[in-house]
């Protein structure tokens, strides 16, 4: 039998993020030398990069950095949540949001292809880690908000106490104070509002629903001089679920987070939110 013990186990675990039985299998391939055990787990892992590049990543983190009126936030997958908590994985995305700030990179595209170090894209870092890791990493999105003249303020939440962050919200801000901003940037968080206001609904999407509307009150047997009021009632009732400045506000409901904004000197002029996975 190989010579080593459980703490050897742990600490070659908590060095590779390996699984407990490929860290096991390592240690007896190099008869209990650590230093051997982590070269092969090393070696194994990137003949093992292809094979998992068709496997789900849906756990992972968000991470976010507002400084100077540029918001950036980046989402990092891996597949297990014992990845996702482990010191190596925090350690990656750290390096991968600073990347994207120094590079000021929009989209995960642009972020992959960026040279983190002389002839190393960022792409290239993630497939050292999937290899030592033993799982699919990967950046699935980038988001980038700017406030000339404002403020960018960032909100991170976490839907499970011993995980990273699972939520990101960055929102952009002219006037008003700290708290207003926050408060704002958690509203987004708990409620998901797909645009800032009615005017960035698509056309054609307003249209649609102006079509479901008519469908939907035609087939309940609304009378046809009602259908014009019953139609835009649920237009907008589509734009407040959808706005964020029409949406109720979600520490007073009797207000909307327009005149929460209004009521501080405030103005919201944009806003990004990831939640991993989703």
């Amino acid at each position: 039998m190989a010579n080593y013990t459980a703490a050897d186990i742990k600490e070659l675990r908590e060095a590779t993020a390996a699984g407990m039985l490929d860290v096991k299998k390592a240690l007896d391939e190099a008869d209990g030398d650590k230093a051997k055990a982590a070269e092969i787990l090393r070696v194994k892992g990137l003949k093992g990069v292809t094979k998992r590049e068709g496997r789900s990543a849906s756990n992972g983190l968000v991470a976010a950095k507002a400084e100077n009126g540029v918001g950036t936030l980046v989402e990092v997958n891996c597949e297990t949540d014992f990845v996702a908590k482990g010191e190596k994985f925090l350690a990656l995305a750290d390096q991968v949001l600073a990347q994207a700030v120094a590079t000021g990179a929009a989209d995960a595209e642009t972020l992959l292809a960026s040279e983190i170090e002389p002839g190393k894209t960022v792409k290239a870092l993630l497939d050292e880690a999937n290899a030592t890791i033993g799982e699919k990493i990967e950046v699935r999105r980038v988001a980038r908000v700017e406030a000339p003249g404002g403020v960018v303020t960032s909100y991170l939440h976490k839907t499970s106490p011993d995980l990273p962050p699972q939520i990101g919200v960055l929102v952009a801000t002219e006037g008003g104070d700290e708290q207003v901003a926050r408060d704002v940037a958690m509203h987004i968080a708990a409620f998901s509002p797909s645009v800032l206001s009615r005017e960035d609904v698509p056309a054609e999407t307003v249209e649609n629903e102006r079509r479901v509307a008519e469908a939907t009150a035609k087939e309940e047997g609304k009378p046809e001089a009602a259908l014009p009021k019953i139609i835009e009632g649920r237009v907008n009732g589509f734009f407040k679920e959808n706005v964020l400045l029409e949406q109720a506000f979600a520490k007073d409901a009797k207000k909307t987070v327009a005149k929460v904004l209004e009521e501080a000197g405030a103005k919201a002029t944009g806003f990004a939110r990831i939640k991993v996975g989703v």
